[in-house]
């Protein structure tokens, strides 16, 4: 069962500045990936009408924004690379 879940959900190591909130975002990030990557599928294969993907879509981004949102990604960037080397 664990093969057949890791074909269908894929997973890559995360390799980038750890903080409990980048890893979090990071598997979000990958799910909303996989979603759209089915969604394009089926619609590709004529299983899904192109607004409805769209729609389905649009739905994710809005989850996958209102997550890094709620997880604060970005927002003190902009201060921690003012003070760095440039």
């Amino acid at each position: 069962m664990a093969d057949k879940s890791n074909f269908l959900y894929p997973r890559s190591s995360y390799h980038g500045d750890f903080t409990p909130e980048h890893l979090v975002f990071n598997a979000n990030l990958q799910e909303f990936s996989q979603q759209v990557n089915y969604i394009c599928n089926l619609e590709t294969g004529g299983k899904l009408q192109p607004e409805d993907a769209y729609k389905r879509i649009k739905f994710l981004w809005k989850q996958l924004k209102r997550s890094k949102k709620e997880l604060a990604i970005g927002q003190n960037s902009s201060q921690s690379d003012q003070g760095g080397e440039r």
